[in-house]
């Protein structure tokens, strides 16, 4: 089937504006000759009318992408191996100008809900499908347009495949069973696209049934496998700058909603307040994630987030060391993610430090391990650290495990 001509486009965009429904929107389209096109016809409108494109569309329907990126005339894709680069669509009219990837930008902003011009030149926003974007106009961003579009995928990983593939060492899954039966309050740290949403929904999916487990983020990213979730998602502003609802404001809300554990699916804020407080109040059993390039490196990056609600160095150091149970970061080597170091929180001299607690050494793809020596490759090695016995005390582990 030829593509959509642009009058067709421009027909059914009329109609889908005045609230025609999608299947009579495309009633009389020139192209629709058969009653078996129709599938293929409504995916194609979805795509070019009220989505992404002809190019960028049905790489979004793809179920190994998890990241789609716009630079300027260019596309890129990541399928889990890292960045490849991808061919314009053969009549894409998105990438005929950078005008054109410019109102695509614009349209896709829109879509969220949110605005994107001369005066709100940057923008994050969320589709209903869980697709989160982010966008920057020239003069901005130098090369042109920039889109980021980041999938949601609804698969679970269990904490059993997670150590069939390697991601989490077996000698450390009784550890990680013990953090959920225990009801340890947990920091999940790593960098963007490192696992973070997959680990943490294979762990929630391990808290029993009985418990009411109330999930806050950005966008509805999390979905364990449990009979008892609720989702609690962040609103911006809209276009009149009206209508705001924070982290802030959801974190306060969920403690009176009676949560057996209350989820921060990433803490990038002064939230970090409400959360620490709420942890420190008899709230057990929390998780939240962060991002940072090490378990050493959260301390600090509390201490950011808290300087955003004006909290002290002193207290952020206090309220954590208080809370936080343990720091389990999660890193990604070429196409493997994995977790690679678990560590604690204690407070010496009004400072926050995290103390390694176990390290993973992992053979990554280009036969180096996650600290990027030359090694040979086999399997995942566990090593402890300093902070070790206390965290197997805690947790109730015997302290003399079979872990190196």
């Amino acid at each position: 089937m030829a593509r959509l001509a642009s009058d067709d486009i421009a027909t059914i965009r009329r109609r889908l504006a005045a609230g025609v429904p999608l299947a009579r929107a495309l009633d009389n389209v020139a192209e629709l000759y058969f009653t078996a096109d129709m599938a293929d016809m409504q995916a194609r409108v979805r795509h070019e009318v009220m989505g992404a494109g002809a190019t960028i569309g049905p790489l979004l329907d793809e179920e190994t992408v998890t990241d789609v990126i716009v630079n300027g005339m260019r596309v890129w894709v990541d399928r889990g191996g890292g960045m490849e680069p991808v061919e314009i669509a053969e009549g894409d009219e998105n990438f005929s100008s950078p005008e054109a990837v410019r109102l695509l930008a614009v349209r896709l902003a829109a879509s969220c809900g949110q605005r994107l011009d001369d005066a709100s030149p940057i923008v994050d926003g969320t589709f209903p499908s869980g697709v989160r974007l982010h966008a920057v106009l020239p003069p901005l961003a130098a090369e042109g347009t920039l889109i980021s579009l980041r999938t949601h995928r609804a698969q679970v990983i269990s904490l059993e495949e997670l150590a069939r593939s390697g991601s989490v060492a077996r000698e450390l899954v009784p550890v990680m069973e013990a953090l959920v039966r225990r009801r340890a309050n947990v920091i999940i740290s790593g960098a963007t696209g490192a696992g973070k949403t997959t680990f943490l929904n294979a762990m929630l999916s391990r808290v029993p049934d009985n418990e009411r487990v109330l999930i806050i983020e950005e966008s509805a990213e999390l979905a364990p496998e449990h009979p008892h979730v609720v989702h609690l998602q962040v609103r911006r502003a809209n276009v009149q700058g009206a209508g705001e609802v924070t982290m802030s404001d959801l974190v306060r809300a969920a403690m009176r909603m009676r949560p057996d554990r209350i989820v921060l699916g990433e803490c990038r804020g002064a939230e970090v307040r409400d959360v620490l407080g709420a942890l420190n109040t008899g709230h057990e059993g929390g998780w939240a994630t962060v991002h940072a390039n090490s378990a050493s490196d959260v301390p600090a990056r509390l201490v950011a987030l808290g300087a955003l609600a004006d909290m002290s160095e002193a207290t952020v150091a206090a309220q954590a060391a208080a809370a936080l149970d343990a720091v389990i970061h999660v890193a990604r080597f070429g196409s493997h993610r994995m977790v690679s170091e678990i560590a604690v929180l204690d407070r010496r001299g009004g400072e926050l430090f995290a103390t390694p607690a176990f390290y993973v050494r992992q053979v990554g793809e280009a036969g180096k391990d996650a600290g990027g020596v030359q090694v040979q490759r086999g399997p995942a090695q566990v090593q402890r650290g300093p902070g070790a016995a206390a965290l197997l005390k805690k947790l109730g582990l015997p302290v003399e495990t079979g872990l190196v």
